[in-house]
């Protein structure tokens, strides 16, 4: 009898390593190698804007620019506007040095925005003889489309008119009021298209 459960008790110890062996050898399978993917169009982006180059229209595209349905860059209109204000002594047409800088704005400004041309308004005051103010505003004029022309502008871009003493700032006989009125202004509106930039997760923040 005790026999009999020995040789039970074995057997039921066999009978599981039996069962882990069988199911081992069921888990094997033949090794499948990984397929290759065969690339059957041109992915290459070059200009990194995320346009493949085989349907990408503009490939230097700026980094970071706003893109349409051809990969090329979006444009918005931009405008900015300087003015001119320069002021002479008495019967004179000289330029004074501490407005030479606004000659330098302005012609820097006409070259940033080659399109653009200006009207160079001269003026005079009430003081002396009505003609000859209309002929020293035109003067005036004339001086300072000269000095932006000296500036590197091409002649054509630049118009003058003298009003002479007919449109006065300031009215009265005052000194004040004389200085005020022997000037010559001008304003200009320019017109340009910039690359509208587009945020991404690398768009780094001035701090």
């Amino acid at each position: 009898m005790k026999l009999q459960r020995k040789l039970l008790i074995c057997g039921l110890m066999v009978l599981p390593l039996t069962a882990v062996a069988s199911n081992e050898e069921n888990d094997k399978y033949e090794y499948i190698p990984t397929p290759v993917a065969e690339q059957k169009a041109d992915l290459i982006d070059d200009d990194g804007d995320g346009v493949i180059n085989a349907r990408d229209l503009c490939i230097t595209t700026p980094q970071g620019a706003a893109l349409d349905n051809d990969g090329c860059e979006e444009y918005i209109d931009v405008s900015n506007t300087l003015a001119l204000r320069i002021l002479f002594d008495n019967n004179s047409t000289y330029i004074k040095p501490v407005f030479q800088n606004q000659i330098s704005e302005m012609a820097d400004f006409l070259k940033e925005y080659p399109e653009t041309s200006i009207e160079i308004q001269g003026f005079a005051s009430i003081v002396g003889n009505s003609d000859k103010n209309m002929l020293l505003s035109q003067n005036r004029a004339d001086v300072v489309r000269q000095a932006i022309i000296n500036n590197g502008i091409d002649p054509s871009r630049l118009t003058i008119v003298g009003f002479g003493d007919t449109q006065l700032e300031e009215l009265g006989d005052s000194e004040f009021a004389h200085a005020m009125n022997r000037k010559v202004v001008a304003s200009v509106v320019g017109y340009k298209g910039e690359v509208k930039m587009e945020w991404t997760i690398f768009t780094k923040i001035g701090k």
